[in-house]
């Protein structure tokens, strides 16, 4: 059943805002209105939707009920009452799904991080192919990425290569992806024609605001040095890289992409932030889920969450038992939402079974 105290407070509010609009409103009071009415308005919608459907099927169920009506109008209304019913019911689980506890980080942007793994050179090369699937499915989503830092391999790919994500709904769609992905392969090195499986690590964290975390200054250690690339070699003779530790904790973080150290330092700190703003997230996360362990894997970047077998063109993802036959179209981005619209759909439906167990 649907709250409908809840819901009846859902639209006295969408009215409220909608007759404030209309009464001029202006500044940051019109912005912030504006936001919280596009969010409420597919809500609203669902909930009139569901509201005129349950009056369309008390209706027929009344005229069902007259035991004067012949048997062609009986049967017609049975199959009114039936694709009521239906409709009904498409529009109860709408609601439920909009009803759940939203992630504050989810519509906003994210920090990509892939980490070569167990497999050497081929790890290194397979973290480059991750990194590229992200770029294209970023581009499908007319997201804009931008690197933030990178580490080659020294036959190619990346050690670690670390890139911003900004859009909307980037960190709604990419947040299952956090977790180690698997490959198995020919190396274009193996003489054999041998299998290979090696890994990369793949993070996914939310990118946090100055209002998510608020670091003192006087708990942070930063280093200027001369940015190096491949090999050791230096790119410029100006100490233009920068390190930060966040003492603490002892996070480090290490940016040497742009020419100019007032840059670097800008984008290390905010992956500071983001990467103290996910452990935060992430501790919250755990102490929550601590009774309940029905969820879209367990959000440790230890477990393995995907293989990915070129011999047999497939893609598995482990945690839904999900398996597709396209991974060339998968390992480009053009088929990604396959396996992560389906995780998604599994993790609003563990939300809605704990919620209604609660």
């Amino acid at each position: 059943m649907l709250p409908t105290e809840k819901l009846d407070l859902i639209t006295r509010r969408h009215d409220e805002i909608s007759a404030k609009l209309s009464g001029g409103a202006t500044g940051q009071e019109f912005v912030a209105l504006s936001r919280e009415m596009a969010e409420l308005d597919s809500v609203v919608d669902a909930i009139r939707a569901w509201r005129t459907a349950e009056a369309d099927l008390a209706s027929v169920n009344a005229m069902l009920a007259d035991a004067s009506l012949d048997a062609d109008m009986r049967e017609m209304a049975e199959e009114e009452r039936t694709s009521a019913e239906t409709t009904l019911a498409d529009l109860e689980q709408k609601i439920k799904l909009a009803l759940l506890p939203k992630d504050a980080a989810d519509e906003g942007g994210a920090i990509l991080e892939v980490r070569a793994g167990t497999g050497g050179d081929e790890a290194a090369l397979f973290a480059g192919d991750l990194f590229r699937m992200y770029q294209r499915y970023a581009d499908l989503h007319g997201w804009k990425m931008e690197m933030v830092s990178a580490s080659e391999g020294t036959a190619g790919g990346f050690k670690e290569i670390i890139a911003e994500i900004n859009g909307r709904g980037v960190f709604a769609k990419l947040k299952f992806e956090s977790g180690v992905h698997r490959v198995q392969r020919v190396p274009s090195t193996e003489t054999q024609g041998r299998i290979h499986t090696s890994a990369a690590t793949v993070a996914i964290m939310p990118e946090a605001s100055d209002v998510d975390i608020d670091i003192n200054e006087t708990d942070l250690k930063i280093d200027t040095m001369r940015a190096q690339g491949a090999g050791g070699q230096h790119v410029n003779k100006t100490e233009s890289a920068i390190r930060i530790t966040h003492l603490p904790t002892n996070t480090v973080v290490f940016v040497q992409d742009e020419r100019s150290q007032h840059k670097n330092k800008a984008r290390a700190m905010m992956l500071l932030k983001t990467r103290l703003y996910d452990a935060e997230r992430q501790k919250l996360d755990s102490e929550r889920a601590a009774d309940r362990k029905a969820q879209v894997g367990s959000g440790d970047r230890s477990e393995r969450i995907r293989t990915y077998n070129f011999p047999q063109g497939r893609v598995t993802d482990h945690r839904i038992n999900l398996t597709l036959y396209k991974l060339d179209k998968v390992i480009t981005g053009d088929a990604l939402d396959e396996i992560i619209d389906p995780l998604i759909t599994e993790n609003q439906a563990a939300q809605l079974a704990a919620s209604e167990r609660d």
